[in-house]
């Protein structure tokens, strides 16, 4: 695991030697995750009927002031385990019916992850799914080719003042239309099976922020403009809710309004985007935040 003596996975570029100390991320170069279990509550072609595999991942190179993962985010909660240990849990998702291994915030552990895969690949008959915060390399997603099945995306920001304030990431929005038009070349046009799962393609998530709907609006634009709508499925999230540790962050401190979300939707319409998943507002509560007690380890 060279990668990790001097970690310049995300774009962050820490240097750090992971086998001595942590980078931004807090991760160290043992795997550590949280929770591995079936989940209900991504997009209806990920989850389906049985559930979605999925593994979260702890620490972030985000580390978003608001992330609703926040105990694993920048909490550092989680338990190590072995990359051999990762692909036997794969194993036993795909054995309990998951549609698909649904690898949450991975990028501090992607050569683990590859390697975990390899151990296993010729035991899967599931698609792999990234399931990102968007502050992504392209020469890194480009490395998973063969790998990675399905993109699950976010692009939180256009604006480099919020993504300064609110995540340490001034270089957001560049960072994130480089390496999702690296996840669009690699799979192509989204591809769905007759029960309406995906197999492979990109999902583009957009988490509707308090006080933000004139930013999410440009990045409606922006996505419009460089990939039209047909290149990913694009996913409207009311979700929002406050984590309990935005004291320094009043303006963000409450739920997104009715006023918000409909304008931010009704923009997506307005462009083109007649496909996209679209929550409803009372999507915004903490039952989409699951426990992280370990289960699965």
């Amino acid at each position: 695991m060279d990668q990790l003596k001097n970690c310049t996975l995300c774009p962050r570029n820490c240097g750090v030697d992971r086998t001595k100390t942590v980078g931004f991320c807090g991760a160290t170069d043992k795997i550590k995750v949280a929770r591995a279990a079936l989940h209900f509550w991504e997009e209806p072609c990920i989850s389906g009927r049985a559930g979605s595999g999925t593994v979260f991942f702890s620490g972030c190179n985000l580390a978003c002031r608001y992330c609703q993962n926040y105990d694993i985010s920048i909490g550092g909660f989680g338990k190590e385990i072995s990359i051999e240990r990762l692909g036997e849990i794969f194993l036993e998702l795909q054995e309990q019916g998951a549609h698909n291994i649904n690898l949450v915030t991975p990028t501090p552990y992607l050569p683990q992850i590859i390697s975990a895969i390899d151990r296993v690949r010729s035991h899967m008959h599931i698609p792999f799914v990234a399931n990102l915060g968007g502050y992504e390399k392209p020469e890194i997603i480009k490395a998973l080719q063969g790998y990675i099945d399905i993109f699950l995306t976010d692009i939180k920001y256009k604006s480099s003042e919020f993504s300064k304030k609110y995540s340490l990431a001034p270089d957001y929005f560049e960072f994130a239309m480089a390496a999702l038009c690296e996840m669009v070349s690699l799979c192509g046009a989204p591809k769905l099976d007759a029960e309406g799962m995906m197999q492979s393609g990109v999902i583009v998530r957009h988490l509707v922020l308090p006080g933000c709907r004139k930013d999410s609006i440009e990045i409606l634009k922006s996505l419009k403009e460089q990939f039209g709508t047909e290149s990913f499925i694009l996913s409207l999230m009311s979700q929002y809710t406050p984590n309990g540790h935005l004291e320094d962050y009043p303006e963000i401190n409450r739920k997104i309004t009715t006023f918000e979300y409909h304008s931010v939707v009704d923009a997506a319409l307005a462009l083109g985007f007649d496909n996209a998943y679209v929550q409803d507002k009372s999507s915004a509560k903490l039952d989409y935040t699951p426990p992280f007690d370990l289960k699965g380890l």
